[in-house]
């Protein structure tokens, strides 16, 4: 009886905070479920928006004029939205088209994205709709549902009151990279867009250019342009089902409305000029990705000369130089891309880990520290961990390659075997696995298996047993031999099945120590 009344009020004391956490949503009117307060989606967007956008690319600043139009037109659209937010508009500096929202109203476009647009309303139908996604809660609900689907419905309360660089992202910044890319359903799309118009209209635009963009983008996807599948497709798909759902919007609004089709190629001339220069180095990036260093720098050298105001230009000088060693002149190119931009997390951590390599652990420390500021890395956490293990301070480097390890890329992992290294000898139990089984002879043996990504030795086991008396004993063993990464070993322990009292179940094994190679 006591536990019926038990569940019976857990139920209601979660329908009662359910349906206190009901609310209208000022987008589309409707009541909804609201689990994540105003006020902690304006802070989540606000502390993600830094670190996604170093992450997507850094900011674009060659021609600072782009940024300051690109936010013109998007302060002119969230004026007349429904819902008045710290809206913000960026421009990243990558040349894939795409454009995100964070919760809060935190918005960016990328500078690929703004190269294929048209006209200024285009654009405005492309922040119209970023603008919705922000305002109608959609990163907000995906937020809740992940709160829903994990069981933690009071985590939000509780917290509440308290690209290409993704793959290296770690700590508090990987909730960008799940923000920036995550999928809305087909519900948020359709009143993305459908609101967005609305947006448009309000603020004096053509709601026909979002008809004509969506045609466009269905259009790209069929051709299935590689840049436009990894951009805004992925997040924001296409359809024709969209296309006349668009149609339908703009038969319902007012007639008319500007286009600014020639002011949109006035402000963004000097991307439109620089277009294929932005070219070049992606290209140059993957030929050097590929050892293909004289190409790469056969294509940057061109690019520079077109675009002699591109940081990313100069920082990638830096990488071929870095490839081929030649540390010092890396290290004049990687000045050069911070005089040009000094917030961009990228080029400290080449700085950082060039310095190092000129032994020059002081300013290779600052550097690192300074990238982890703007977005905290793998490459950043381990090279501050080969700094302080050539320092001898072992503590310290633990915790920076345990900081490293949290990332799932190639640096990652190379952290999480030094991190093994360093722990397994005194810490075993942590990192390999043991247990007692019964071989054919019904004599007992013990199985180590090491998960790890290094191989171990002379692993010595602990048996706690009681013999067949009762008494409690114990027995030292090692295994003197390697055992390889991912593999097992087995190690005899020289006791015979005494009616029970010697069963596996009845053995405690522990690791008492291990070396590594």
């Amino acid at each position: 009886m006591a536990q019926s009344t038990f569940r019976f009020t857990l139920i209601f004391i979660l329908i009662a905070a359910l349906l206190s956490g009901c609310a209208v949503n000022p987008v589309t009117g409707r009541k909804e479920l609201s689990l994540v307060s105003e006020s902690y989606e304006i802070s989540v967007g606000q502390e993600q928006y830094v670190p996604s956008r170093q992450m997507s690319g850094g900011d674009y600043t060659a021609d600072s004029s782009i940024t300051r139009y690109v936010r013109s037109v998007g302060e002119r659209l969230a004026a007349v939205s429904d819902r008045q937010l710290p809206y913000e508009f960026v421009v990243v500096n990558d040349s894939t088209p795409n454009a995100w929202a964070l919760p809060g109203g935190k918005i960016a476009v990328h500078r690929g994205l703004l190269t294929e647009l048209n006209n200024e309303a285009e654009l405005a139908a492309v922040l119209g709709h970023e603008i919705v996604h922000a305002a109608a809660r959609h990163g907000a609900k995906s937020m809740e549902r992940g709160l829903l689907i994990q069981g933690a419905v009071l985590a939000v309360g509780l917290a509440a009151q308290g690209s290409d660089y993704a793959g290296q992202v770690v700590g508090g910044a990987q909730l960008a990279a799940g923000l920036i890319t995550q999928k809305y359903g087909r519900d948020a799309e359709r009143e993305a867009d459908y609101y967005g118009m609305q947006y448009m209209s309000r603020a004096g635009y053509n709601p026909q250019a979002a008809v004509g963009l969506q045609e466009t983008f269905v259009r790209l996807s069929e051709n299935r342009r590689q840049d436009w599948l990894s951009g805004l497709f992925a997040s924001h798909p296409p359809s024709m089902e969209r296309v006349n759902a668009n149609r339908q919007t703009a038969r319902s609004l007012p007639a008319g409305g500007e286009w600014g089709a020639e002011r949109y190629r006035q402000q963004i001339d000097h991307l439109l000029k620089t277009r294929e220069a932005y070219a070049d180095y992606d290209r140059a990036r993957t030929l050097l990705r590929e050892g293909k260093i004289a190409e790469a720098q056969s294509l940057l050298t061109k690019a520079m000369a077109a675009e002699p105001n591109e940081a990313l230009f100069y920082a990638l000088a830096g990488d071929i130089r870095f490839r081929q060693k030649q540390y010092r002149a890396a290290l004049t190119e990687y000045d050069r891309a911070i005089q040009r931009d000094s917030g961009f997390f990228h080029f400290y951590v080449q700085r950082g880990l060039t310095r190092a390599a000129l032994d020059n652990p002081a300013g290779a420390g600052q550097d690192l520290e300074r990238s982890i500021k703007l977005l905290p890395t793998a490459m950043a956490y381990k090279g501050l961990g080969d700094l302080a293990m050539a320092r001898g301070n072992r503590q310290q480097a633990i915790q920076h390659y345990r900081a490293a390890s949290g990332s799932d890329s190639q640096t990652g992992r190379e952290a999480a075997r030094q991190l093994a290294r360093l722990e397994i000898p005194e810490k075993p139990n942590q990192y390999l696995n043991v247990s007692a089984a019964l071989n054919g002879r019904e004599r007992l043996v013990a199985v180590v298996e090491n998960p790890t990504s290094v191989p171990v030795r002379s692993v010595r086991l602990r048996f706690l047993y009681r013999d067949a008396t009762g008494k409690n004993r114990s027995l030292d063993r090692t295994l003197k031999g390697w055992i390889q990464p991912g593999k097992r070993a087995r190690i005899g322990i020289g006791l015979k099945l005494f009616k029970g009292l010697a069963a596996p179940e009845n053995i405690q094994v522990t690791i008492v120590s291990a070396r590594v190679k």
